[in-house]
């Protein structure tokens, strides 16, 4: 019992992580990450409109699909299943038509979505990598942004090329990461 509830709490934790900045130090604690991300906030604001709009918008045209949307200085990953060709290269098509994004890497896979014990999976990898990144202290855990989707971590930010290195390393070498994807921009 002590473990499911362990796992559970590791499972929320991506989804509560937003939160915890006000939890640990409210505004104050908000100002210093925002002060560290190397994007503008005008930016931040940016990819969090694009995120919601880019999903409302394939959620009205792809049904069926299990599709997240990530964007980090309007660059936008989209990770998931969806149940056809047709379908993911309509998602790619919504997302690229959405106002300010640059790009889109479009890493759906077709196939059936993905079973609620999978995702959690993902979402103790994506903690896990995280965490290690505060470890590591390497470089700044705020200048990479982490996505686990079936095992895959992807990686997005605006880093130096060591920084990318030292990122990937401590993703590839995470129990439970299958393989790393870059979809960094590089600041040398």
């Amino acid at each position: 019992m002590r473990k499911l509830i362990t796992l559970s709490c590791i499972a929320l934790l991506p989804v509560v992580s937003g939160c915890a900045a006000v939890a640990i130090g409210g505004a104050a604690a908000t100002g210093v990450m925002m002060a560290e991300d190397r994007r503008t906030v005008g930016t931040i604001t940016e990819d969090q409109g694009i995120e919601l709009k880019t999903s409302s918008r394939i959620a009205e045209r792809v049904k069926d699909a299990n599709i997240n949307v990530t964007s980090f200085n309007r660059m936008v990953l989209l990770s998931g299943e969806v149940p056809n060709e047709a379908a993911k290269a309509e998602a790619e098509r919504v997302a690229r038509a959405v106002e300010n994004v640059r790009s889109v890497f479009n890493e759906l896979q077709v196939g059936g979505n993905s079973a609620l014990q999978a995702r959690t999976n993902d979402a103790v990898i994506t903690s896990k990598v995280k965490a290690r990144f505060v470890d590591a202290r390497s470089f700044s855990p705020v200048h990479v942004k982490v996505v686990t989707e079936a095992g895959t971590v992807f990686l997005m930010g605006m880093v130096k090329r060591q920084e990318a290195a030292d990122a990937t390393e401590v993703a590839r070498t995470t129990g439970g990461a299958r393989k790393v994807v870059r979809l960094f921009e590089y600041l040398d």
